[in-house]
């Protein structure tokens, strides 16, 4: 009985060696890293505005709220794309006491030169861009993710091909953050139109989404692969 026992311990023991050995070999098999990159110029094709308006009194902002709401209609901006954010009161101000602002979008449709100067109103305080953005951003921005893991493989793949190797099952496929947002503000069309002053605009620049540069999208995708 002593003996089965003994034997039976050894047996475990050996089985148990066996699979840490075999997990020690698959841990050592050869392996190739290598990182995808891809790039993707996106057509911004929606604006989101901030606006303010200004007024002495209750009375007088109810009525720029509406000629506000006015004129966005008549510009093609839906009820559902205005959006309230903020209304204050200044009691220690001999002009302007109330202030009350606003966020509203538009897309390429829209005539923004002329809703600039429909805008260009003694009650609108100040008009900003708060977002540049594409509505389809997440289809493009798998499109660029796929792209760039098919340039990992590809990559794998003529590498090990000049040494007579071949790329074998993918074993680690990592996507490295980029913080990229699907709402980008160009540089030099920020510098055209954040923080507008309507009374001093400039009648001949153009503010259409024409003159808006593209969104840019860059992914990298680090993977690792089996060599055969």
């Amino acid at each position: 009985m002593k003996l089965h026992v003994k034997l039976r311990h050894f047996l475990l023991v050996g089985i148990f060696a066996a699979g840490s050995l075999m997990n020690a070999q698959e841990v050592k098999k050869n392996a190739i890293e290598v990182t995808g990159v891809a790039e993707m110029e996106v057509e911004p094709d929606e604006i989101i505005f901030s606006i303010g308006i200004k007024a002495d009194n209750k009375n007088q902002l109810a009525d720029s709220e509406k000629l506000l709401f006015e004129t966005l209609k008549n510009n093609g901006v839906k009820n559902e794309d205005i959006k309230f954010k903020s209304m204050y009161q200044n009691l220690y101000s001999k002009t302007t006491k109330f202030t009350k602002s606003f966020q509203f979008k538009v897309n390429a449709k829209t005539n923004v030169s002329k809703l600039f100067e429909d805008l260009n109103q003694k009650w609108v305080s100040n008009l900003n861009i708060a977002e540049i953005k594409n509505t389809k951003i997440a289809d493009f921005r798998k499109a660029v993710k796929i792209n760039a893991l098919k340039a990992a493989k590809e990559k794998a793949d003529y590498l090990l091909g000049s040494i007579n190797k071949k790329t074998g099952d993918a074993i680690e496929i990592v996507e490295i953050e980029d913080y990229m947002s699907d709402s980008i503000m160009p540089v030099a069309y920020r510098s055209k139109m954040a923080n507008v002053q309507l009374e001093s605009a400039d009648q001949s620049m153009d503010y259409s989404f024409d003159n808006i540069e593209n969104i840019k999208l860059k992914y990298s995708i680090k993977t690792k692969y089996e060599i055969l």
